[in-house]
């Protein structure tokens, strides 16, 4: 739809593997753009059967460079460069990223030139082997076709420069925290944001005393109510968890219905868990929420 945003969950999980939630990613399409934001495990899988090619990545954004953001890079690159019809990328891949951001790309790169070396290397354009790194600051990181990304600070760890961002289009909206802690820099950005998509955290009452979780892993993540109360001052048409750490982890870990419980108490507007393929379209009638996305057949 002209004018519109659309924005696929492509993956909502965290670092454990689980073949229902793929590691952190989302593609974000507007202004006849595919903008991918981190690249988590299986992100190649998961934008295949959503039909998008991954040569047809316009952009990468990382919030920053924890395994369960990045691991799908390497994939998203190198077999999108491949000329078959789930590549055919002709131009270099820009990579937006915190500090750090041309060391991971000078390193991808340097990983798979035996992979160039042993494929028809002539078939392959050599500028679509290239990643173009671009150092992000708090502030307007990309404009183009009227579409525009603004990157904002976040808190995940003392130790990790992270961001989240703001997309803007024809009027429209979607924020993506990326991983942290209630930080009101979320708040900030996100204030009037149609979409508003949010990590989520909680321990499960047995293991609420554990030291790890609760002093290492939730000080680098929101918990429900922390969200609840960012979700009430931002006031967004949708609120919407990804990245759901369920402590310790898996079924044993509390339930996707207790955390949009707990949140609930906090916040009256709509909140829902994302999953993995979800659809939000972000048009003139609000947003429209499509629990899986269409699976592509083939590409064309």
């Amino acid at each position: 739809m002209p004018g519109s945003i659309v924005v696929t969950l492509l993956g909502t999980g965290t670092p454990q593997p689980d073949i229902e939630r793929f590691g952190s990613a989302t593609l974000v399409q507007a202004g006849g753009l595919n903008l991918l934001f981190d690249a988590g495990r299986g992100a190649s899988l998961r934008l295949t059967q959503v039909g998008t090619r991954l040569g047809a990545i316009d952009a990468v954004f990382l919030t920053h460079f924890h395994s369960d953001h990045t691991a799908g890079l390497a994939d998203v690159y190198s077999s999108g460069y491949i000329p078959g019809p789930f590549g055919r990328r002709e131009t270099a891949l820009p990579i937006y990223g915190p500090e750090g951001v041309e060391e991971l790309t000078e390193g991808l790169m340097m990983a798979f030139r035996g992979d160039l070396r042993e494929r028809a290397i002539k078939a392959i354009p050599e500028q679509s082997t290239r990643l173009v790194p671009h150092q992000i600051e708090e502030g307007i990181v990309f404009e183009v076709n009227g579409v525009k990304v603004s990157a904002f600070g976040t808190f995940h760890h003392e130790f990790a420069q992270t961001y989240g961002y703001r997309i803007d289009y024809a009027g429209r909206s979607v924020v993506l925290s990326g991983d942290t802690a209630a930080d009101p820099r979320v708040a900030d950005a996100a204030v009037g944001c149609d979409v508003l998509v949010h990590e989520v955290a909680a321990i499960h009452e047995s293991m609420a005393d554990n030291d790890f979780f609760k002093n290492v892993v939730m000080k680098g993540h929101t918990s429900p109510e922390e969200a609840a109360a960012i979700f009430q001052k931002t006031r967004p048409k949708l609120a919407v968890f990804t990245h759901i750490v369920q402590l310790p982890g898996g079924q044993v870990g509390p339930s996707v219905e207790s955390i949009l419980e707990r949140a609930r108490a906090h916040f009256e507007g709509d909140i829902i868990a994302g999953t993995d393929l979800m659809v939000l379209r972000l048009g003139e009638d609000g947003v429209e929420v499509s629990p899986r996305a269409a699976v592509a057949k083939a590409l064309a």
